[in-house]
């Protein structure tokens, strides 16, 4: 028999989910087969799997060795050099600047040095994650950006910390702004709506004016900052938070991306690519604002965290728009 104690980063969530964490490599079969059995027990009682841990709560597997060990994968961590900024940390989270080109998270076996790859081992050498010392918890990235977009991403450093931001953004609480310079000129503040669709495909997006059977409805607003030659650059609040939402919308508008691969104008793209060396889109995820949150994150109410634009975009917006 192994007993596990429980800590403040395996609380908050049901017992089912942990055990499925902790035994990585098994089906859900074997963990309900195990409750079902009674040779998986909390607080020296019967547990069904829905119960929500709690701290200090004991865990009691009446399991073999071998038949643990085959289903758990020893977590480690692999050096990967960092090309992240940190803006913020405290014990709770970590927000940083992603440049563009890197991948958030692996799309596939041959992804490596991810930023949450960099994340991991940044927290590694500092000594605050050890995987040897948690039994389920992994710290993680609560927002994504498009590989080829930079700027702020924000990750967990606890169990609790990363479903409080989850929740936080999923609820709108943790407001997102974006600088992108687009060809046309905006003359005043817009607030776009419109319908989502995704291509799989050729992994491209449609927004429609009009709903459409299996389109979600997206919210993006935008504010000219500067205008000049054909050209504007604009900040934009992220309402909702689809695939590729800011690069479409402003498209379907008549405004797209200055080095868009994907929904830009190939003749502006060339032209920034040969004169600047730009080979993703001008946007970056500059700015984000922690609004009224409750829990854990009520420390941060109100809190406005930031970010400079990288080198190559601060040179196209001083060229072309002189601030």
């Amino acid at each position: 028999m192994k007993e596990l104690n429980i800590t403040k980063n395996e609380e908050n969530q049901r017992l089912d989910k942990f055990l499925l964490k902790y035994f990585n490599k098994a089906p859900k079969s074997f963990v309900y087969k195990m409750l079902r059995k009674k040779r998986i027990k909390l607080n020296g009682g019967r547990a069904e799997g829905n119960e929500i841990l709690l701290s200090g709560d004991v865990l009691e597997m009446y399991l073999s060795e071998e038949t643990m060990d085959s289903f758990m994968e020893t977590k480690a961590v692999n050096r990967a050099e960092r090309h992240f900024g940190v803006v913020f940390e405290d014990e709770n989270l970590l927000i940083v600047t992603k440049p563009a080109g890197l991948l958030t998270h692996p799309e596939s076996a041959q992804d490596k040095c991810t930023l949450i790859d960099q994340i991991l081992y940044y927290l590694y050498e500092t000594g605050k994650y050890s995987p040897d010392k948690e039994s389920s918890f992994t710290p993680a990235v609560c927002n994504r950006l498009d590989r080829n977009t930079g700027g702020i991403v924000i990750a967990g450093k606890n169990l609790r910390a990363v479903q409080e931001l989850n929740k936080a953004i999923a609820d709108r609480k943790i407001h997102k702004f974006y600088i992108t310079m687009v060809k046309g000129e905006m003359d005043c503040e817009h607030e776009f709506f419109g319908y989502h669709i995704k291509d799989t495909k050729t992994n491209k997006v449609k927004v429609l004016k009009k709903e459409t059977p299996g389109a979600d409805k997206i919210f993006t607003k935008v504010r000219p900052l500067a205008v000049k030659n054909g050209f504007s650059l604009l900040e934009v609040e992220l309402i909702t938070g689809k695939s590729h939402q800011i690069r479409a919308h402003l498209k379907a508008m008549g405004y797209s991306v200055v080095g868009d691969r994907k929904y830009g104008d190939e003749r502006v793209n060339k032209f920034v690519r040969e004169k600047y060396g730009l080979n993703n889109q001008f946007l970056y995820a500059c700015r984000i604002v922690f609004g009224e949150n409750s829990g854990l994150l009520s420390y941060l109410d109100g809190m406005e965290f930031s970010a400079r634009l990288p080198e190559n975009l601060e040179t196209i917006r001083r060229v072309y728009f002189d601030i």
